[in-house]
């Protein structure tokens, strides 16, 4: 990487990590002056942990371009780990931080597991290999006794507040900023333009393929961990085929390839979630066909491989084209 692209590509992340913890600020001092309600902090800490999953799918789908459907599995495991914990031994708030961070390894350790054997194949057997290990999690905790079967766990202490939500919030945009931008990152976005050439040039694709599927799993337990934590109970039946198409919805809406498209995806494809909730379950037909229709039309989602910078460039430079004479200098 060159020096200026280094400077351009910081400067992008400053761009939105500024505005991110503006926007953080901005509702911390509203929760605080009780300007806002309790039912729209609730959709907006929803946003925060489904932009930290969609930022943990974004890593293996978006920018190193493999299908993988693991992430209930994984969501699952961040949180029932947590709270497990939380309920039986971290009974006391100051405790969260180590029973999320518990989660989120237990995730990363049980991805690296599952990235071992799936990136021995290809295509449509991964996903089929990883829908299979999402499944496996969902039947392995309908039939565990000690973490409440089918009924799952319930009194979770409710540690997750808006506070915790966007910290965690911040902290994954700073782990997936830095990872994408660094010779991994590169290696990653290398293997999915040209898996052969990667090789050919020394990269080594499987162990970057593993790194990558582990912080895909870390992020995600992060999620799952503060998502228990604010409903105060979890089930199984939270971590099946809902949740995986919930994911690649808001994946691929907001764009592959893009921590802004994370962010907006999780954004549009909740508030979209409330609007549609009298329809019960019929909603999740809805994110079906809002599926086929992002993939069918817009493949790489509304920002897809875009940041703000590309963002404003191409603003500028239309706004450039609309302004007649522009460059044309008198005499």
């Amino acid at each position: 990487m060159t020096k200026k692209n280094y400077s351009t590509g910081k400067n992008e992340f400053l761009w939105q990590l500024a505005i991110l913890l503006a926007i953080t600020l901005t509702l911390i001092a509203l929760k605080e002056m009780r300007l806002v309600s309790t039912s729209f902090l609730l959709i907006l800490q929803y946003i925060g942990i489904y932009a930290i999953l969609t930022l943990g799918i974004n890593i293996v789908n978006g920018y190193l371009g493999v299908f993988s459907l693991a992430h209930a599995g994984f969501m699952a495991i961040g949180a029932y780990v947590s709270a497990y914990l939380s309920k039986y031994f971290f009974t006391d708030i100051t405790m969260f931080a180590v029973s999320i961070m518990a989660g989120a390894i237990a995730a990363l350790l049980v991805g690296i597991l599952v990235a071992i054997p799936s990136f021995k194949t290809k295509g449509d057997y991964l996903a089929i290999i990883t829908l299979g290990f999402s499944l496996i999690v969902q039947s392995l905790l309908q039939n565990a006794r000690f973490v409440g079967a089918s009924k799952g766990l319930n009194n979770i202490p409710k540690f997750t507040n808006i506070y915790w939500v966007f910290g965690c919030l911040l902290f994954a945009v700073f782990i997936t900023n830095r990872f994408v931008r660094s010779k991994y990152g590169r290696s990653m976005q290398a293997i999915r333009e040209d898996e052969t050439a990667s090789n050919l040039v020394s990269v080594d694709v499987r162990k970057i393929k593993t790194i990558a599927f582990a912080l895909s799993a870390f992020l995600i337990g992060i999620s799952g961990a503060l998502i228990g934590h604010l409903l105060g109970y979890t089930s199984p039946s939270a971590y099946g085929f809902v949740n995986i198409v919930d994911g690649l919805v808001m994946v691929y809406l907001g764009g592959t390839g893009s921590i802004v498209g994370s962010i907006f995806g999780s954004a549009a494809w909740q508030l979209i979630v409330q609007l549609l909730k009298q329809l019960d379950t019929w909603r999740w037909v809805v994110g079906g066909i809002l599926l086929i229709f992002v993939m069918v039309f817009l493949p790489k989602g509304v920002f897809g491989n875009m940041e703000l910078d590309d963002l404003f460039r191409i603003i500028k430079e239309k706004i450039n084209r609309k302004e007649p004479g522009r460059g044309i200098r008198n005499g």
